[in-house]
C-alpha cells in the first residue's frame, strides 16, 4: 500500500508540475498535453516533419512510445488499444506518405466509432500548398472519415486544439480526430497554459433522452407478444453492459447482439440468441423476422445485419436508441426514436422496466429453436477444421481471453464459436472489414491489458499485410498469441466464388505464402505448426505456457465454408445452412 500511495503521490506531483505555465516549444506542449489527457501509450513512426516532436521525446518517460514497423501497424495498434481499454488511442506519423499510410486505419476507426487522436506532421507553414517534398493535404484527404480535423496554424492554439480533439473523439458518437501540425509549429515557442475546460460552440451531443420517448418504449414492451432486443457496439462504447443486463433481466426479453456488440451480454445466458445477420444464428435471424417489437440499442442497422432492407423485420414496431440522431431512421424506419447515451437511457428505463408478460410463448419458442439450431459443422479426424480450432481456443482459455481478428472466414468462425462474456474482449474490424487489422490491433490490446491473455486470430492472407509487426513483439516481449488459420486461399472470396459465381475461382490462391514458423523465428518469435488435432492441442498448450509472443499456424481444410450464410439481396431468414441443412 505504501508503494501504491507513493506512486499515486508521484503521479499527482507530475500532473501538478505539468500544469505550471512555462515557455516551451509546440512539441513539448504536445507531449505535456497528452500526459495531462491520461495517455500512457502512443504508437508511431518518425519522419522529417515530426522530428521536433520526436526530439522532445528523447529521454521522455511519462508515457510509452511503441515504434511500429509501418504506419498502418501503428494506427491499428492504437485502434486495438482504444477498443480493449475504453480510452482514446493515439498514434503519430510524419507528413506525406506517413500520413497517407494512416488513412485505412482512420476509416476503420470511423466506421466502428472508435475514439482516436491521430497526430500527423506537415511541412513548414510557409510551404503548405506548394507541393513541397512529402506534402499531402491530409486534413482534406481524411475529412470524410474523421469526426473533425485540425490544421494547426498558430502554436498558441495547440494546447486548446489537443484537448478539444480528445473531447470530440471520446464524447457523443465516438470516433477519430486528426491534428495536423506543421513542422515550424512544433518548433515555435510560446507560454504554455494548461486547458482546464473544453467548450466547443455547436458541439453538444445529446446524452439524456426525452423521457416521454422512454415511457413509450416501456408501454410498447408491456403490449408486445414477440419482443426482441438487438444490441450493438454502442452498449460497449458507453460502458452500459451492466445496465443492459439489468434491462434484460427486468423485461425478460430475448436478446441478439451484432458483431461489434459481442460481449455486451453474457453469451452463456438462456435469453442470448447469438449474432444475427449474414453469418448469424438461425434463431437470431428468424426471431428478427417474426418479432412484433424490435428494440435496437446502440446498433446502426448495418446491411450485414439487415439483409434485404425491404424485407427486414416486417412485423416489428421499431425502437432505436442511439446517441447519433443521424443513424435513427437512416436505414430502417423508426417508430419510437430515442436519442441519447445508451448507458443513460437504460439507467432511466430500468427505473420503470417491467417484465414482458405477454411474451411467454415467444420465449419458449425461441429457447427451443436455440437448442435445435446451434452453429454446426462436420468435424473430421483426418484434417483440422477451423471451427474445431476456435472451439479449442475457447475451451483452453475459459472464454476469458481478449480476442482480436483479421477479416474473412476466420473472423466469422471466431464470432460464432468463441463465447464472450465480458465487454471489450472482442476486437474486430466491422464496418470497413479491414484486412491487416487483426495482428497489430492485438498489440494495442495487449499494451492496454498487460495482465490479460490476448489472442489474435488471423487468416494466411491478412497476416501477411502487417506481419512485420512481429518485430516489435519480439523486441518489447509483447506476449500476444498469434493464431493463423492457414487454408492457403482467400477463404471468404473463395466461398463467394463457389456459391454465387458458380465455382469460377479467380485469383485467390495463396499457396505461395511463406513458412509462417520460419517467418516468426526470423523475427525472434517462437513459431509452431499443427496439421491434426493431436498436434493442435500440444502446440497450443506449449504456446500458452511460453512467456513471450508466439505464432501458431493451424493448417486447416481449404474447402471449408462459413454457415449459415445469407446471400446479398436476400432477407435474413433466407439462410444457406450448408453442413447443418
Amino acid at each position: 500500500m505504501v508503494t501504491q500511495n507513493a506512486t499515486l503521490k508521484s503521479k499527482e506531483e507530475l500532473m501538478e508540475k505539468l500544469r505550471q505555465p512555462e515557455v516551451i516549444t509546440g512539441s513539448e506542449i504536445l507531449l505535456r498535453s497528452l500526459v495531462l489527457e491520461g495517455v500512457d501509450c502512443v504508437f508511431g513512426y518518425p519522419g522529417g516533419a515530426v522530428l521536433y516532436i520526436y526530439d522532445a521525446m528523447h529521454g521522455f518517460s511519462d508515457f510509452n512510445h511503441l515504434l511500429t514497423r509501418h504506419e498502418q501497424g501503428a494506427i491499428h495498434a492504437a485502434d486495438g488499444y482504444a477498443r480493449a481499454s475504453g480510452k482514446v488511442g493515439v498514434c503519430i506519423a510524419t507528413s506525406g506518405p506517413g500520413a497517407t499510410n494512416l488513412v485505412t486505419g482512420i476509416a476503420t476507426a470511423y466506421m466502428d466509432s472508435v475514439p482516436m487522436v491521430v497526430i500527423t506532421g506537415n511541412v513548414m507553414s510557409s510551404l503548405i500548398g506548394t507541393d513541397a517534398f512529402q506534402e499531402a493535404d491530409i486534413t482534406g484527404i481524411t475529412m470524410p472519415i474523421t469526426k473533425h480535423s485540425y490544421l494547426v496554424r498558430d502554436v498558441d492554439d495547440l494546447a486548446r486544439i489537443i484537448h478539444e480533439a480528445f473531447h470530440i473523439a471520446n464524447t457523443g458518437r465516438k470516433g477519430p480526430v486528426l491534428i495536423d501540425i506543421p513542422k515550424d509549429i512544433s518548433a515555435n515557442k510560446t507560454l504554455f497554459k494548461p486547458v482546464t475546460e473544453v467548450s466547443i460552440r455547436g458541439y453538444n451531443p445529446t446524452v439524456s433522452p426525452n423521457k416521454l420517448q422512454v415511457d413509450k418504449m416501456i408501454k410498447a414492451i408491456t403490449e408486445a407478444e414477440r419482443p426482441l432486443i438487438l444490441a450493438g457496439g454502442g452498449v460497449i462504447y458507453s460502458g452500459a453492459h451492466e445496465e443492459l443486463h439489468e434491462f434484460v433481466k427486468k423485461t425478460d426479453i430475448p436478446i441478439t447482439t451484432t458483431l461489434l456488440g459481442l460481449g455486451a451480454f453474457p453469451s452463456g445466458e438462456d435469453l442470448f440468441l447469438g449474432m444475427p445477420g449474414m453469418h448469424g444464428t438461425f434463431t437470431a435471424n428468424k426471431s428478427i423476422q417474426k418479432a412484433d417489437l424490435l428494440i435496437n440499442i446502440g446498433a446502426r442497422f448495418d446491411d450485414r445485419v439487415t439483409g434485404k432492407l425491404s424485407g427486414f423485420a416486417p412485423y416489428a414496431k421499431i425502437i432505436h436508441i442511439d446517441i447519433d440522431p443521424a443513424e435513427i431512421g437512416k436505414n430502417v424506419p423508426t417508430d419510437i426514436p430515442i436519442v441519447g447515451d445508451v448507458k443513460t437511457v437504460l439507467q432511466i428505463a430500468n427505473l420503470q422496466a417491467k417484465r414482458a408478460d405477454k411474451a411467454d410463448a415467444w420465449r419458449a419458442e425461441l429457447l427451443a429453436s436455440k437448442a435445435q439450431y446451434p452453429f454446426r459443422y462436420k468435424d473430421s479426424e483426418d484434417e483440422l477444421k477451423p471451427q474445431w480450432v476456435v472451439e479449442m481456443l475457447h475451451e483452453t482459455t475459459n472464454g476469458d481471453a481478449i480476442v482480436t481478428t483479421d477479416v474473412g472466414q476466420h473472423q466469422m468462425w471466431a464470432a460464432q464459436f468463441y463465447k464472450f462474456n465480458k465487454p471489450r474482449s472482442w476486437v474486430t474490424s466491422g464496418g470497413l472489414g479491414t484486412m491487416g487489422f487483426g495482428f497489430p490491433s492485438a498489440i494495442g490490446a495487449q499494451m492496454a491489458n498487460p495482465d490479460r491473455l490476448v489472442i489474435s486470430i488471423n487468416g494466411d492472407g491478412g497476416m501477411q499485410m502487417c506481419a512485420q509487426e512481429l518485430a516489435i513483439c519480439a523486441i518489447n516481449n509483447i506476449p500476444v498469441k498469434v493464431v493463423i488459420l492457414n487454408n492457403q486461399v482467400l477463404g471468404m472470396v473463395r466461398q463467394w466464388q463457389e456459391l454465387i459465381y458458380d465455382n469460377r475461382y479467380s485469383h485467390i490462391d495463396l499457396s505461395g505464402s511463406p513458412d509462417f514458423v520460419k517467418l516468426s523465428e526470423a523475427y525472434g518469435v517462437k513459431g509452431f505448426r499443427a496439421t491434426n488435432k493431436e498436434e493442435a492441442k500440444a502446440v497450443w498448450e506449449e504456446a500458452l505456457r511460453h512467456p513471450g509472443p508466439a505464432v501458431v499456424e493451424f493448417v486447416v481444410r481449404k474447402e471449408e465454408n462459413v454457415y449459415p450464410m445469407v446471400a446479398q439481396g436476400s432477407t435474413i431468414d433466407e439462410m444457406i445452412m450448408g453442413d447443418a441443412e
